[in-house]
C-alpha cells in the first residue's frame, strides 16, 4: 500500500498563505491540513458572527488559501481538511461553494459540526457544571462554548467522497488522524495506531515549529528563515511515519527539532487525552534516515475516556496596555516612579467616580530583565533606556478608558526623556475574554457529518474511565557517585528546550543533546529547582515527567501564567519565553563530559 503524504499548511489563524503554494509546488502531497482555532479565536469568531450572518469562520482560509490555489488542488487531486469553520460552518461552506462555482471546479465539500454548544448554556448552568481545574461556577454570560471533537467524523466525511472537509472545533491533531483513519481503515480499538496518527498530527499542527522555527539552536536554521520549509509527514499503515519538508527549502528536520515539537504543550506525555485515544509518547523514538528525513515510531495508545473537553469563553471586564520608551539618567528609578504616579492619579479619579479599584495592574520595565527572576538575575547597572509597560484590568470599560486618556494626558506633567514605543495615540481598550474549560460526557454531544448536503453516518468513540494502572513509568537516570572533579555550565550546553501554555499551566520540555547528558540534567533540573527558578511567576506546584525514548523531561507548572490568555497581565501570557529562561540554569558536570 502506498504511503500517504500529508502537508501541514497552517499552525494558527494568521500563518503565512505561502505555505499552501510551497507545498503544492514542491511537496507532492496527498493531503493538506490546516489548524486555525485557538481558544480565544473562538470567542472572536463568535463576536464576528453576532455582527453578521456571513462571518464567524476563518475567512483567510477561503479567500487567501483556497481561492488562488483551487485549480492546483484539483489538478493534483489533493484533498483538504481544515478546522476553518469556526462558529459558522454554513457560511464557510457557502463561501467555498461560491468560489468553486465561480472557477468551474467540481469538488465535494464535507462539513463536521456538533461542537457548538452555546445554545445549551442554561442547561449546563442548571446541571451545576464547574471549571475542570479550579472548580469555579459556570459564568453568567458566555461568548462561546465548543466541544473538542475527534477524528472519526473527519474520516467519515472523506469516506463519503469529500474533497474538502471543514470542521468547527476539533482537537488540533484530528485533521491529520482523520485522514489516516480514512486511508487505512483504522478502527476504534487500534489504539497504538491512533496514538501514532495523533502524534503525526501533533507534530505538524504548528507548521514550521517542527522544521526549525523557534528552535533552540537558531543559528542552525536562520539562513533559511526567508523560505522555511513547511512540514510533511509520510505515513504508513502500521502507524509509523517519516517527518520531512519540501526539497530546496529552508529550515531543518532533525531529531532535536522534532523532539522540541513532540514535547510541546502536551502535559503528561504518558496520559495525553484526546477524544479518540489516550496517548503515551514516553517510548517514542526518532531515527534520522537521511538529511531532513526522520523516522518516528513507538507511540502507545489506551482506550479514550468517556468525556469530551469543552472550552468556553466569557467576557471578564476590560483591559489596556500602555508602552513608553524612557531614557536618560537614573532611568530605572525614574520609570518606576512614573508608573506609580500614573496609577495613583487614575485611582484618585476612580474614587470620585465610584468606579472602585483596578482588578489587576502590572508594571514592567522592559530591558531591565523584566521577565526574569530578580532574586537570581539582578537589574543591569548603567542602563540608559527602558520601555515602560503598564497593563490594567477593570470591570468597567469607562475606567479603562479613563486610564487610556490619563497616560497620554500626563506627558507634560511627569518625566522627561521619553518617546513613543508602540502605536501612536491612546492605548486601545479591549475586552478581556477568559477561558473556562469543563468536561462533558460524550453521550451529551452529537457530532454530525454531511457531504454536499447529504447526512453521513459513522461510528463514534464512546470511551471509558481511564485506568492509570495501564501506564508504566520509568524514572530518570541518576548520577553515579564518584570523586571526579566537576565544573558548572549552563543547561543550554547539554539540552535544547521549548515551552508553551496549557490554559494557566506552563509546559516546559527539556531534551538532552546526547543520552549520556540526561543523568546530569535530571539531577539538577528537578521539580523543586524549577519551582525556585520561576518563583517570581509560579503560583502552584510543579510536576516532572520523563520520556526515555527521546531523552527528555517535561515540566508542568500550575498557575504560572497569571490566568493565561487575554486575561493575563503578564508580559508572556503563554510561557513562550520560559524555555529560554530554563536553559540558563547552572548544571554541575564532570570536567571532561563535553570534551
Amino acid at each position: 500500500m502506498r504511503k500517504i503524504r500529508i502537508g501541514g499548511a497552517s499552525g494558527y489563524w494568521g500563518d503565512s498563505a505561502y505555505a499552501t503554494q510551497q507545498i503544492l509546488e514542491k511537496g507532492k502531497v496527498d493531503y493538506l491540513v490546516y489548524d486555525y482555532l485557538a481558544e480565544v479565536t473562538m470567542s472572536l469568531l463568535a463576536n464576528a458572527r453576532s455582527k453578521s450572518d456571513q462571518l464567524g469562520y476563518a475567512t483567510d482560509f477561503v479567500q487567501q488559501i483556497l481561492k488562488p490555489n483551487l485549480k492546483s488542488i484539483a489538478e493534483q487531486d489533493v484533498k483538504v481538511v481544515a478546522n476553518a469553520g469556526g462558529v459558522n460552518l454554513p457560511a464557510c461552506q457557502k463561501a467555498i461553494q461560491a468560489i468553486l462555482d465561480e472557477q468551474g471546479i467540481k469538488l465535494k465539500v464535507g462539513v463536521v459540526s456538533g461542537d457548538n454548544l452555546l445554545p445549551r448554556a442554561d442547561e449546563f448552568r442548571a446541571d451545576g457544571v464547574t471549571e475542570m481545574t479550579s472548580g469555579d461556577a459556570f459564568p453568567d454570560k458566555l461568548a462561546s462554548i465548543n466541544s473538542y471533537l475527534g477524528a472519526f467524523p473527519v474520516a467519515a466525511a472523506l469516506d463519503a467522497g469529500a474533497d474538502i472537509v471543514i470542521t468547527g472545533r476539533v482537537v488540533d491533531s484530528a485533521t491529520t488522524l482523520g485522514v489516516l483513519i480514512h486511508e487505512y481503515k483504522w478502527g476504534l480499538d487500534d489504539y497504538d495506531k491512533l496514538s501514532m496518527g495523533s502524534l503525526a498530527g501533533h507534530l505538524i499542527e504548528c507548521g514550521c515549529q517542527i522544521t526549525g522555527g523557534n528552535f533552540t539552536d537558531w543559528r542552525d536554521t536562520s539562513d533559511g528563515w526567508a523560505d522555511m520549509g513547511y512540514p510533511i509527514v509520510e505515513c504508513e499503515q502500521n502507524g509509523e511515519f517519516v517527518v520531512t519538508k519540501p526539497d530546496n527549502t529552508g529550515g531543518l528536520v532533525s531529531p532535536l527539532t522534532i523532539s522540541e515539537q513532540l514535547i510541546y504543550e502536551i502535559g503528561d506525555p504518558q496520559a495525553y487525552y484526546l477524544p479518540d485515544v489516550v496517548c503515551d509518547f514516553a517510548s517514542v523514538t526518532l531515527h534520522e534516515e537521511s538529511n531532513n528525513r526522520v523516522l518516528v515510531r513507538g507511540a502507545k495508545g489506551y482506550p479514550a475516556t468517556d468525556q469530551y473537553k469543552v472550552s468556553a469563553t466569557y467576557l471578564d471586564g476590560y483591559r489596556a496596555t500602555y508602552t513608553q520608551l524612557i531614557s536618560g539618567f537614573d532611568v530605572v528609578e525614574k520609570t518606576q516612579i512614573t508608573a506609580e504616579r500614573i496609577l495613583e492619579r487614575c485611582k484618585k479619579q476612580f474614587a470620585d467616580l465610584d468606579y472602585g479599584d483596578f482588578r489587576q495592574t502590572s508594571t514592567n520595565l522592559l530591558g531591565a530583565n523584566a521577565l526574569w527572576n530578580k532574586d537570581i538575575f539582578q537589574t543591569p547597572d548603567n542602563l540608559l533606556e527602558v520601555v515602560l509597560r503598564i497593563s490594567v484590568h477593570h470591570d468597567k470599560r469607562e475606567a479603562v478608558a479613563l486610564f487610556s486618556r490619563e497616560v497620554m494626558g500626563v506627558i507634560l506633567n511627569m518625566t522627561g526623556g521619553r518617546c513613543a514605543a508602540g502605536a501612536a495615540g491612546r492605548p486601545k481598550v479591549s475586552p478581556v475574554i477568559n477561558l473556562y474549560s469543563f468536561l462533558l460526557n460524550k453521550s451529551k454531544v452529537t457530532a454530525m457529518v454531511d457531504v454536499d448536503g447529504q447526512a453521513v453516518s459513522f461510528q463514534s468513540t464512546e470511551g471509558e474511565t481511564f485506568d492509570y494502572n495501564l501506564i508504566k513509568r520509568q524514572e530518570a537516570p541518576l548520577v553515579s557517585p564518584d570523586n571526579r572533579q566537576t565544573r558548572q555550565v549552563q543547561l543550554i550546553e547539554l539540552a535544547v528546550a521549548r515551552s508553551g501554555d496549557k490554559g494557566d499551566f506552563a509546559n516546559i520540555g527539556v531534551i538532552a543533546r546526547k543520552p549520556e547528558y540526561m543523568q546530569y540534567i535530571a539531577e539538577a533540573v528537578t521539580e523543586s529547582s524549577i519551582a525556585n527558578w520561576f518563583s517570581h511567576i509560579l503560583g502552584g506546584r510543579v510536576e516532572r515527567f520523563y520520556l526515555p525514548g527521546i531523552n527528555a523531561l517535561n515540566f508542568l507548572m500550575y498557575d504560572a501564567l497569571g490566568g493565561g490568555g487575554v486575561g493575563s497581565m503578564n508580559i508572556d501570557v503563554q510561557g513562550k519565553t520560559y524555555a529560554q529562561q530554563v536553559l540558563m540554569m547552572p548544571i554541575d558536570i564532570p570536567v571532561n563530559l563535553l570534551d
